[in-house]
């Protein structure tokens, strides 16, 4: 992988040298693994969205207590499980 180099401000520089170091990082590793946490959160983000519209569609709920009957909401036995 080639190596570029990117402009930023003096300040910005510096903090992202004490949160590497703090870290026991390079700057270099650093903004690599905050590139690819930044990544996760995007699709987790997504991936939340479309989880939220789809339980939202009416009648879900009552179609997975139809086919999941010993899993339904308000059935569940919490004898003997940790809560």
């Amino acid at each position: 992988m080639a190596d570029t180099t990117m402009k930023v401000d003096s300040e910005t520089r510096d903090r992202f040298a004490a949160v590497a170091a703090a870290r026991g990082q390079s700057v270099r590793a650093y903004l690599a693994e905050l590139a690819k946490e930044e990544e996760n959160q995007i699709k987790l983000s997504r991936a939340t969205a479309v989880f939220r519209e789809i339980i939202a569609r009416p009648g879900l709920a009552e179609a997975f207590d139809e086919a999941f009957p010993d899993d339904a909401l308000g059935r569940q036995s919490t004898t003997g499980r940790a809560a």
